[in-house]
């Protein structure tokens, strides 16, 4: 094995994961965590789950300080209660967290051109569909979706955009109805059970027949992004106050 003590910095990518099923989500983040790692020289990169017991514990053990990056779409209960708590009982730096990435809208608007030039479609004749977690309790998961589905209007002028929810109204089987021609893309970190059952369910009761984008842990930007982000944050936490 190798040891941390030959890095000269340490990083763990931490997502919700899978109650239900968390060796499968645990498994997909430790590969994302490796690519991060591969783009990263003097740097070991790990991945651990809050639904898989005592790995988190388990993975920060072994590399000592890590930086905690969130591997969540906002800066919601998770990341700023649960996440934070931890990080803070350990002493250990928590970064923001990939859903408020600056570069993540230039990915989506990549992976959107693809799609549409795989189908021959203008954007001026599609729609957007971006399907979100959203939240009873706070509002910054639903303001994160809003905003970045916002800006993928701007950059690629779809005939129109729309967000739906799983957990608060608007609803997705409610906005995605009656659009024609359309893309659906997932605001959803990992490939969860929202993925696997509910987006696909609320899609089909919408009676939308549109391609649907996979999860940004599929995403082929999602390492180079991530490896980037946390060299990013931890140059700029060593700079000295102005």
């Amino acid at each position: 094995m190798t040891h941390s003590s030959e890095f000269s910095h340490s990083a763990l990518i931490v997502a919700h994961g899978s109650p239900s099923d968390p060796e499968s989500q645990e498994a997909a983040l430790r590969a994302l965590a490796a690519r991060v790692g591969a783009r990263m020289t003097d740097w070991r990169v790990q991945g651990a789950t809050l639904a898989a017991k005592g790995r988190l514990e388990a993975a920060i053990a072994e590399l000592g300080k890590p930086l905690i990056y969130p591997f969540f779409m906002a800066r919601g209960w998770f990341t700023g209660q649960v996440l934070a708590k931890k990080a803070r009982a350990m002493g250990l730096r928590m970064l923001d967290p990939f859903g408020v990435e600056p570069d993540l809208v230039t990915c989506a608007q990549r992976e959107l051109q693809a799609m549409l030039a795989m189908r021959s479609w203008r954007a001026e004749d599609t729609a957007l569909v971006v399907a979100a977690h959203g939240s009873a309790v706070s509002r910054t998961s639903a303001d994160s979706a809003y905003a970045f589905t916002r800006a993928l209007h701007s950059r690629l002028g779809f005939v129109t955009t729309r967000t739906g929810f799983i957990e608060e109204p608007p609803f997705l089987k409610d906005v995605a109805q009656g659009l024609g021609q359309a893309i659906c893309l997932p605001y959803f970190a990992q490939e969860s059970g929202h993925m696997a059952h509910d987006v696909p369910v609320a899609l089909a009761a919408a009676g939308f027949e549109g391609p649907v984008l996979p999860p940004f842990i599929s995403w082929a930007d999602t390492p180079a992004l991530i490896a980037d982000s946390i060299a990013r944050q931890s140059a700029e936490a060593d700079l000295p106050a102005p």
